[in-house]
């Protein structure tokens, strides 16, 4: 039989703190007042953030596209 090593880690024993960004700041969006959070690296709140799509790969069957 072969020598067979494992290497682990403790759980937890890596973790990277999330990145912060100032505190206090206000969305900037004419007319809003929301507080953006400190882990919130956009400049604007939610309900003000540009709709954006995910990418998506492979292609699109003729079935799925007549829907």
């Amino acid at each position: 039989m072969a020598d067979i090593a494992i290497r682990a880690a403790r759980p937890g024993a890596r973790i990277r703190r999330p990145r912060q960004y100032a505190g206090g700041r206000v969305c900037s969006h004419p007319e809003c007042s929301t507080v953006v959070s400190r882990y919130n690296r956009a400049e604007t709140c939610f309900t003000h953030r540009p709709v954006t799509y995910p990418r998506i790969r492979g292609k699109f069957s003729e079935e799925w596209a007549a829907d």
